[in-house]
């Protein structure tokens, strides 16, 4: 049976205004050095709105705490947020942790668009400035564009696209769109035609911010996203295997091994072991057997042990070491 929480007890964090972070488990007895799993949720997500972070709270063990955070842009906020505007508020996350727990680890885990921010945090505009996080983990990393395309019909996206396009050009662009333009897909939440333009990326560019997992995208275009990824900072793909966001023709292995090849080969650290396909997962796993959730959490937290073990960081040297060496012969022959 899907494991379905009522109330929680733990510590609410007030991180700045519009900003709070949850923490259903007990900190009291633990060292300031204590390691925090920082978990962002997707469009619409808000406190408790996602089951599998209490479930994958009691499974870390003492070492490591997770947080759940809530943005401005949480709950029907995200119709006028901004990717720039959660990594902002996420760096005040980081930073406020790192301050009260001395030594202590970061890693931010996005569920949904919560992976968008994952990304967007660490190579989006202005990742240098951003405080330093250990780890990063993305659970159902989905294309938005590619979601909505197959949700509406051709004539629907384009009107939209189309409409949200003339509101941006007439100085309108955080204007909300007419009901006709989003309720068939997002029902009554109010989206400024800035956020569709972001979230539905319309061709011939896809130049929409959130546009960081489309299945269509080659390797040139992945090395600006996932071959920027700081060597540094340890990845872990999770994606969910029965996504009902994701068209079922999309081959979800060679996505996330196209994924992986370009975020190695720029040196870039991915847990492809403990990584992958989640069999059976849903988007959110809400209604998934507990199984199902078992799994996805013995693998974070395999991912984190490999963290506290330091035996990705050996590995990635290792490649890294490979993948010059290929280089050197390359050139020699050239």
């Amino acid at each position: 049976m899907p494991f379905e929480p009522t109330s929680t007890t733990g510590t609410l964090h007030h991180i700045a205004k519009s900003v709070v972070a949850f923490e259903p488990t007990s900190i009291l007895q633990r060292s300031l050095n204590i390691d925090t799993l920082l978990w962002v949720g997707g469009l619409s997500d808000t406190l408790h709105s996602v089951n599998y972070p209490y479930v994958l709270a009691q499974k870390l063990g003492p070492k490591w705490s997770l947080v759940q955070v809530s943005l401005s842009s949480a709950g029907p906020g995200w119709g006028h947020g901004s990717l720039g505007e959660d990594v902002e508020e996420l760096d005040k996350c980081v930073r406020y942790f790192k301050e009260r727990r001395p030594g202590g680890r970061v890693v931010i885990m996005g569920s949904s668009t919560g992976c968008q921010d994952a990304m967007h945090y660490l190579v989006g505009p202005g990742a240098r400035d951003r405080a330093e996080i250990e780890g990063a983990i993305l659970q159902a990393p989905v294309s938005d564009r590619e979601a909505l395309v197959s949700s509406l019909s051709s004539t629907e996206y384009t009107y939209s696209c189309h409409l949200a396009q003339d509101y941006v050009a007439n100085g309108r662009g955080e204007d909300c769109l007419p009901s006709k333009a989003s309720n068939s897909i997002f029902g009554t939440t109010p989206i400024s035609a800035r956020r569709w333009l972001s979230l539905a990326s319309p061709p011939p560019d896809h130049a929409g911010e959130d546009d960081y997992f489309s299945s269509d995208f080659d390797e040139a275009r992945l090395k600006n996203t996932f071959g920027q990824l700081p060597s540094r900072t340890p990845l872990l793909i999770l994606y969910s295997g029965s996504d009902e966001y994701v068209d079922s023709k999309i081959d979800k292995s060679a996505l996330v091994g196209k994924w992986t090849k370009v975020a190695k080969e720029m040196g870039a650290q991915v847990d492809e072991e403990t990584g992958g396909v989640v069999p059976g997962a849903t988007h959110n796993l809400n209604k998934d057997p507990e199984e199902i959730v078992d799994d996805l959490c013995t693998r974070v937290v395999s991912f984190l042990r490999n963290m506290d073990a330091g035996s990705m960081e050996e590995r990635a040297r290792d490649i890294a070491s490979d993948w010059e060496n290929s280089q050197t012969e390359r050139d020699g022959e050239s």
